[in-house]
C-alpha cells in the first residue's frame, strides 16, 4: 500500500525519510486551514511541539512556511510557494 503525502513536503535541501513526510503532511494540513502558533499544529497533528518547530524550521528554509510577529510564540503560516495557478 503506497503511502500518500502532501505535495509540499518533501524537502529539496534535506532528505526525505517517510517519518518526515508523514509528520510535514500533518503540519501543512493544519497549516491549510489557517494560520497557528506551533503548540496549536503539534495538538492538530497529534506530534510533540518540538518536532513541529524542527519541521516548521525545515519548511521556512524552503520557504513553504514563514513566521509572523516579532516576539514568542510566532504564528505560522504557508508562503504559497508551489502553488498551482488556476488560469
Amino acid at each position: 500500500m503506497k503511502e500518500s503525502f502532501h505535495p509540499k513536503a518533501r524537502l529539496t535541501k534535506r532528505r526525505n525519510i517517510r517519518t518526515g513526510l508523514s509528520t510535514r503532511t500533518k503540519i501543512l494540513i493544519a497549516l491549510e486551514k489557517g494560520e497557528k502558533h506551533a503548540k496549536e499544529v503539534a495538538v492538530l497533528a497529534n506530534v510533540s511541539y518540538h518536532t513541529v518547530i524542527h519541521h516548521l524550521r525545515l519548511l521556512e528554509d524552503e520557504k513553504i512556511a514563514r513566521r509572523k510577529g516579532e516576539r514568542k510564540p510566532f504564528l505560522w503560516e504557508l508562503t504559497g510557494v508551489g502553488q498551482q495557478r488556476l488560469i
